[in-house]
């Protein structure tokens, strides 16, 4: 005797979706709906292929929302979207042979006067500088 045909409910198309926007994989999907995968990949293809479509958008309207806000979470928002969906990235530093491979900087208040000692043996140089504080 067959199985009767499985005929999908709203409930299990929306569990569908959902595990599949969560990256559960279809074996898994289909075992806890209690169907075959291939009934799952005929009945059920839709929600397969958008589930983790609509959660992007999801996630990326709520990371949107964070990056364009206010508070503390707002500037690595804006710094996370604009690396990955804006192409920016952190500048490198241009490799100089000639270059000292590290510099300390330490400015003076106002009432301290302007030194500049000597690079050292023992480390990088140390640069004093002056400022109008």
């Amino acid at each position: 005797m067959a199985r009767p045909p499985h005929m999908p409910e709203l409930g299990e198309r929306r569990q569908v979706e959902a595990m599949a926007a969560y990256g559960i994989p279809e074996a898994d999907i289909a075992r806890v709906i209690g169907i075959d995968p291939k009934t799952l990949r005929k009945h059920y293809r839709d929600e397969l292929d958008t589930g983790h479509v609509k959660a992007n958008a999801r996630v990326a309207e709520v990371l949107f929302k964070k990056a364009t806000g206010d508070g503390p979470q707002s500037v690595t928002a804006a710094i996370f979207w604009l690396k990955t969906r804006a192409g920016w990235r952190e500048a490198r530093p241009i490799e100089d042979e000639t270059a000292p491979t590290s510099l300390l900087v330490r400015w003076m208040s106002a009432d301290e006067s302007k030194a500049i000692a000597a690079p050292s043996r023992d480390g990088p140089p140390l640069i004093e500088a002056k400022t109008d504080d």
